[in-house]
């Protein structure tokens, strides 16, 4: 079922749209006590015409009468009684017989008519004013402007007749000005509500297709107090519209409550697993196995991360304690690392007291002593302890270039106390000697028959020879 603007929100009383200024009710003028004309029964014309009412709501206040209404006036201009008592109203169209006067003087039947007609008068600057000054509804400006026409017709009354026929017809026509104005106006205005009112149900249904849930709901409410305030339009259009209001509304609610609804789901589902983490992370806290356990709070921070958000309070709390956990842990590991560091940062300076000893053994001139300090340092280092991680490499780097060193020295010395290798390295000279003198020989031969090329070719293998000649030589002066 559609919903109505008055149903929406529940607080709204009645209808929500301010009834145009043009059709409200007019005002109502005060009530006046109009003196009432006192004749005596017996006094009263037989044939006297129905007296004109004029309703109190629309007789003036004393300041809005007219001075002629109010102060004493010539009526013979306008009427006269015959000596048969008959009182006659004078008209452009001739005089007529308006009543019968037995009573009285003429003089007073002529007041007696006239007031008649100051009270056409009060009602007719009445009505002008209402219509000149006030917003009165068309139909009911017409209405009143027929009544008082029709109680112009043969009126009993002593005036200017003429007069007051030209100022009705006169107050028509601007009643006729005044409703096309007010017609115009209320055009307008109903273009102008069309226009807003289009206006915010296409805000409306923005917004209905947005993400947009916390802002995009209070904007909503504020398009709808928007919607009450503004004038109404037709039946037709303003339903059309407000069913598409509707719709986006709700539209827009159901989404978001399905939004919301999952995002609890999601932020429940968090909650236990962030809860389970940090059961896990508090028994950890208490670990000194600093290796394994700084491995496993890593991994839980990654499951943390990817655990997604509770809601915020619960989600705050949660990691507080693991944060507690955490903290406790890393701070008793740092604790002991300060402590191993302080120890490491003594062992550095005792093994590099050790390689600065180990390197004054260099160059290696005796390999059996060289070894026989050596395997003294080496047992000194074993028992200093481990070294600083970001020293460990550049001391312990040393140490060995001073090993390899000894066990060089070792192999050459193990090569010169050994016969077979003695021999082979003779053997090497003296062949090395044989060919120098075979292509000596070639090369010779070759100069004496001018052969250019046997004589370069000769000579090379002489040149390489030798210096393999060299390399030979030193290898076995190294045996001697």
């Amino acid at each position: 079922m559609t919903e109505t603007p008055e149903q929406v929100d529940g607080d709204q009383p009645g209808d929500v749209t301010p009834t145009p200024a043009a059709e409200a009710a007019p005002a109502e003028a005060p009530a006046v006590e109009t003196p009432a004309v006192e004749v005596p029964a017996a006094e009263v014309p037989a044939a006297e015409a129905p007296a004109v009412e004029v309703p109190a709501a629309e007789v003036p206040t004393p300041a809005e009468v007219p001075a002629a209404a109010v102060a004493p006036v010539d009526r013979s201009a306008w009427g006269y009684v015959d000596a048969e008592g008959t009182v006659f109203v004078r008209t452009p169209a001739g005089d007529r017989a308006i009543g019968s006067w037995q009573a009285g003087t003429p003089e007073e039947a002529l007041e007696f008519y006239g007031r008649r007609y100051d009270g056409l008068v009060v009602e007719l600057d009445l009505l002008e004013h209402r219509i000149r000054e006030t917003d009165v509804p068309e139909k009911e400006a017409r209405s009143a402007i027929e009544r008082l026409k029709s109680s112009l017709v043969d009126v009993a009354a002593i005036g200017d007749l003429a007069l007051l026929d030209t100022r009705v017809a006169a107050l028509e026509e601007l009643a006729q000005e005044r409703a096309v104005a007010a017609r115009a106006a209320r055009a307008k205005a109903q273009a102008e509500a069309r226009t807003l009112k289009e206006r915010i149900v296409a805000d409306v249904e923005a917004i209905g297709a947005g993400t947009e849930w916390r802002v995009g709901g209070d904007r909503i409410r504020a398009l709808l107090d928007e919607w009450k305030a503004a004038p109404r339009l037709d039946r037709k259009s303003d339903d059309e519209l407000w069913s598409r209001f509707s719709a986006a509304r709700s539209q827009f609610s159901k989404r978001r409550k399905a939004h919301y609804a999952e995002l609890s789901a999601t932020r429940n589902a968090a909650k236990a697993a962030k809860e389970a983490l940090v059961a896990k992370a508090e028994a950890l806290a208490s670990s000194t196995d600093w290796g394994a356990t700084s491995d496993a709070f890593r991994n839980l921070m990654k499951e943390w991360k990817a655990a997604g958000r509770a809601a915020r309070d619960v989600d705050d709390a949660l990691w507080e304690r693991f944060k507690a956990a955490q903290d406790q842990f890393f701070s008793a590991r740092n604790a002991t690392f300060a402590a191993k560091d302080a120890e490491f940062a003594n062992n550095a300076k005792a093994k590099e007291a050790l390689v600065e000893e180990a390197e004054r053994l260099l160059p290696v001139t005796d390999a059996g002593s060289a070894r026989k300090a050596l395997r003294g340092i080496q047992e000194r280092w074993d028992r200093i302890g481990s070294l600083p991680r970001d020293s460990r490499g550049r001391i312990e780097g040393r140490l060995s270039a001073v090993e390899s060193a000894v066990r060089e020295a070792e192999d050459v010395a193990r090569q010169r106390s050994n016969p077979a290798a003695k021999a082979r390295a003779q053997e090497t000279v003296d062949s090395l000697l044989a060919a120098i003198a075979k292509y000596e020989k070639q090369a010779e031969k070759a100069r004496a028959a001018n052969n250019a090329k046997g004589l370069a070719d000769a000579e090379a293998a002489v040149a390489a020879r030798r210096e393999w000649l060299v390399e030979a030589e030193k290898l076995l002066a190294e045996f001697t």
